[in-house]
């Protein structure tokens, strides 16, 4: 009989799942469990309500009446005949009026469960930060008009009597659970012998011999089981057979979608990393270091054109060689004549202009890269003979380099926009050996290339050592008389009897001393430009004879009878102020207007601050290079005190300063120790001002101070931020006494 009913495998599976209901007993223990701890917990909540509606009948009277002593003990002798109630606090408005907190309620305590509706109780679980579990009762007083009770219950003691119903249906399960795995074990014992032998054969089975068939027998389920089995090791053995050759075409097309992934992705990288890049040498060398992630072949350089100054560049990694001028055209030609990327061979890489390092390599690709139709250079990749690296990843070089192109022509015309503005630079602070950049000087460069070119008149006015006399020469070099004289007079170095001789000349016994003819400064400067420095300078009657040479071109030898033609043109300067001098009579108004014509101001250094630190390192290379010493820096303390002084000498002052200072150097910087005495000496004067004014402004600020607070020291010495005792010594030091006093 037992026999029979093991025979079957469908019979065997029903005894097992019989077996399996005994693990039902688990589930219905929880169920259990579960229903008593909520049953457990009700009663909690039904006896601290009913506790929290006694006690807020009991102390509605002691609140209303305001006795909250009586309230407080009634809440404390709860507490201890009720051990289940943790806390209890009353709230009024917002407010604890009474608590049995031992150090106070706590803030989070008093937001939890605060409902609007006053008038109903109401009930929450809190959780503590230690963990305990607590009942949170709030029941209003009196409706809510005597505030509001809020009563705890420590959920531990019902959760124990949980814990223990737990432990014993815990036991009960585990006496039925071993017997049911021991009764389960003889089952499965007998019932897995044959399925375990039918395992032991599966296990032998692999990809590789799924032609085998298995034999194993058993009971009648398992010999449906194992025809089963040997029919799908037939299908099976076809269906790998077809994945085997469906998964390398995958294979194949994932790395191929891999790989135009990559290079996708590669090239967005490329076209949002470039341009940020900031010049041409970064920009190609990120480039090279991209393809080089990109390919297998390594050695590879990018030619860059210039297309305007006609030079070559090559860059290899980190470096941005030049070339030679005479290779551009080849190089040019050869690149424009490319469309698409090209393989050079043996021969033809030799033929190309470059360094050796790069013409060594049997096998080049040329990958040219355009913006807007016009060659800007190209990328050279050096490969091996057997090397198709580069073939494969053509598409993508190309796309990366089309993406890159309008990048490097903007760094290309940015570089080319910093040398030009450079150069612009470098020409316009150094205009016919006068240094300067500020604007007012500046000024004074474009007026003289606008006036040079004529032969107009022209009045250079400015204090001494501006550079008057550079100017006008500067005016003459510049015109179409730069190849005849340019003669100088200084008008204040000759008496009034000698400047007329010297400038008209004289003929022989024109006046006593006159032993031969002399040729005046204006006949030796004919075709060319006489510059009369100090101007103000000359007598009246000079100042007749110059007026008619102004007018007529034409001038007479003292003592002579006839008129000589001349054609010079005339350049005065003066450091007075010649509309003044014409107001006093010291100076021919009409002789002032001729001269006048354009008028020049020269502005004072003190004027021009910002050319101070380039007029200062002119001086110095100038005078370091006559000296032959190897000054090359101006220290910035030194520099700071150059740009503090006025130079009231101006130009000329700066120019024996820095020569002084590189007379008496003995190192290769400037110190202030090297500068003159009459500098260092204004500095200490200029520092002996500042703490006098100092000095004033403290002693001001006090008065005031004292005024302000009626006198009273104390405050006073609050409201300057110093304290009592250090008031009294300004008050003794600056002698300032009470009006009272």
């Amino acid at each position: 009989m037992t026999k029979n009913i093991f025979k079957s495998l469908k019979t065997a599976l029903l005894i097992v799942v019989a077996c399996l209901v005994v693990f039902t007993g688990v589930v219905v223990s929880q169920l259990v469990i579960r229903n008593y701890s909520i049953s457990l917990l009700s009663s909690a909540i039904i006896s601290a309500e009913s506790i929290a509606r006694k006690l807020a009948l009991d102390v509605t009277d002691k609140i209303l009446i305001n006795d909250l002593v009586a309230v407080q003990k009634i809440l404390d002798d709860q507490l201890q005949s009720e051990h289940s109630v943790s806390y209890l606090f009353i709230l009024s408005n917002q407010k604890v009026l009474v608590h049995t907190f031992p150090e106070g309620v706590p803030v989070k305590l008093i937001s939890i469960n605060n409902l609007e509706n006053t008038v109903d109780g109401n009930v929450v679980k809190l959780i503590a930060e230690t963990g305990e579990r607590f009942i949170d009762i709030r029941w209003p007083i009196f409706k809510g008009k005597a505030g509001v009770l809020r009563l705890g219950i420590s959920e531990e003691p019902y959760l124990h009597k949980v814990q223990q119903l737990n432990l014993k249906m815990t036991l009960i399960t585990a006496a039925v659970l071993v017997v049911s795995l021991f009764l389960s074990h003889l089952l499965i014992s007998y019932l897995l012998t044959p399925l375990l032998k039918l395992t032991d054969a599966v296990e032998n089975i692999d990809e590789e011999n799924l032609d085998s068939r298995l034999s194993v027998k058993g009971l009648m389920e398992i010999d449906k089981l194992v025809g089963a089995y040997n029919a799908m090791l037939g299908r099976l053995s076809d269906y790998t057979t077809r994945l085997k050759k469906s998964n390398l075409i995958l294979e194949q097309k994932n790395l191929d979608l891999d790989r135009a992934h990559n290079q996708l992705m590669t090239t967005f990288s490329v076209s949002q990393k470039i341009s940020c890049l900031p010049d041409l040498k970064t920009i190609c060398s990120f480039l090279i270091k991209t393809l080089q992630d990109i390919v297998e072949c390594k050695k590879m350089s990018i030619l860059v054109f210039d297309n305007e100054q006609k030079i070559p560049y090559l860059v290899i990694e980190n470096n941005f060689i030049l070339l030679k001028k005479e290779l551009f055209n080849p190089l040019y030609k050869r690149a424009d004549s490319i469309d698409s990327p090209i393989f050079l061979k043996d021969d033809e890489i030799k033929a190309l202009p470059l360094l050796n390092g790069l013409t060594e390599s049997n096998r080049m690709a040329i990958f040219p890269f355009h913006h807007h139709k016009r060659i800007l250079g190209a990328v050279l990749i050096s490969c091996l003979d057997d090397c198709v690296c580069v073939k494969t990843e053509m598409d993508v070089i190309h796309l990366i380099l089309k993406q890159a192109s309008g990048a490097v022509f903007r760094a290309s015309e940015h570089e080319k926009e910093i040398k030009s503005l450079k150069n612009r630079m470098d020409t316009v602070s150094d205009f016919k050996g006068m240094i300067g950049k500020d604007p007012k000087i500046q000024i004074i460069y474009k007026l003289i290339e606008d006036v040079a070119p004529t032969d107009a008149t022209v009045l250079i006015q400015g204090e001494s050592g501006t550079g008057k006399e550079m100017v006008a020469k500067a005016l003459h070099d510049i015109s179409d008389r730069s190849n005849n004289p340019f003669i100088v007079i200084n008008c204040s170095a000759y008496p009034a009897t000698l400047l007329e001789s010297e400038l008209f000349g004289h003929e022989k016994g024109a006046f006593t001393g006159a032993v031969s003819r002399k040729i005046g400064r204006f006949e030796q400067a004919i075709g060319g430009t006489v510059f009369l420095d100090e101007i103000g300078e000359i007598s009246l009657s000079a100042q007749t004879m110059l007026l008619r040479v102004l007018q007529s071109q034409k001038i007479e030898r003292i003592g002579g009878e006839k008129s000589i033609k001349v054609n010079t043109r005339v350049l005065a300067a003066t450091n007075k102020n010649l509309l003044e001098e014409v107001k006093t009579g010291n100076f021919r108004e009409d002789l002032y207007y001729r001269l006048n014509v354009i008028p020049i101001d020269l502005p004072a250094l003190s004027e021009r601050k910002n050319d101070v630190p380039l007029l200062a390192n002119f001086f110095l290379k100038k005078f370091a290079k006559e000296q032959g010493k190897s000054i090359s820096i101006i220290e910035s303390e030194t520099m700071r005190l150059l740009l503090d002084y006025n130079w009231p000498g101006n130009i000329r002052e700066l120019e024996n300063t820095i020569e002084h200072a590189v007379t008496l150097s003995k190192f290769d910087s400037i110190f202030i120790s090297d500068l003159p005495n009459h500098i260092l000496e204004n500095l200490n004067a200029r520092k002996t001002k500042k703490i006098k004014v100092l000095t004033a402004n403290e002693e001001n600020l006090i008065r005031q101070a004292l005024d302000e607070c009626n006198w009273n020291k104390t405050n006073a010495a609050t409201h300057l931020g110093i304290s009592r005792s250090t008031l009294y010594e300004k008050l003794k030091k600056y002698r300032i006494l009470s009006p009272n006093s």
